[in-house]
């Protein structure tokens, strides 16, 4: 990872490439969401934050513009190379979608699929409380959700696990970190609660 390549995408930056593209709330919150998630994770694993908050923050950012799979993440990624991001950072981006046909290698690639899936799950568990307040949401009630296949049917289970297993966190703790993480930006995500 060259040091310089990695300054071309601030987290500004990716801020201004995301608004560009998304205009969605809903997308944006995800964005966000993902972003809290990989910042949690890179710290607990002494990985640079910075970077993987961005990964995390573009995602999805030419989801609202191109949601066919013959188009995203693919025509992101090409965005982002016009822009000067390094390739690692696009690869990872690329790498969270199954369908895309690349393997996940780094744990940057393993934390983002382990993140992506999951924030929504837990975004829906949240809203369908009483108090929408994720600060009232226990990882116990999130696995039980996660067991009704038609709550949050978009979410795909074998995905949250298979995240899981890959960074070597189970389930239920997995569960337990994202809300923590989700919560240190409650407000920002919709999920303080009434």
């Amino acid at each position: 990872m060259n040091e310089r390549d990695v300054k071309k995408i601030t987290r500004a930056k990716a801020w201004d490439i995301l608004c560009e593209h998304t205009t969605k709330e809903s997308l944006i919150k995800h964005a966000l969401a993902v972003e809290t998630v990989m910042l949690g994770y890179a710290k607990k694993f002494g990985e640079d934050e910075s970077v993987w908050g961005i990964v995390g923050l573009l995602h999805d950012f030419d989801y609202e513009r191109w949601p066919d799979p013959k188009d995203h993440p693919f025509k992101g990624a090409e965005i982002l190379r016009f822009k000067g991001a390094p390739e690692f950072i696009i690869r990872a981006i690329l790498s969270h979608a199954n369908y895309t046909n690349i393997q996940r290698e780094s744990m940057l690639e393993h934390v983002l699929f382990a993140s992506d899936e999951i924030t929504g799950l837990i975004m829906a568990a949240t809203l369908v409380l009483p108090s929408k307040s994720i600060f009232d949401l226990n990882p116990s009630s999130v696995k039980k959700r996660m067991k009704d296949k038609a709550f949050a049917r978009g979410v795909n289970r074998d995905d949250l696990l298979n995240g899981a297993k890959k960074i070597e966190v189970n389930m239920d703790k997995h569960i337990a970190n994202v809300i923590e993480f989700m919560s240190t930006k409650a407000e920002e995500l919709g999920l303080k609660g009434k």
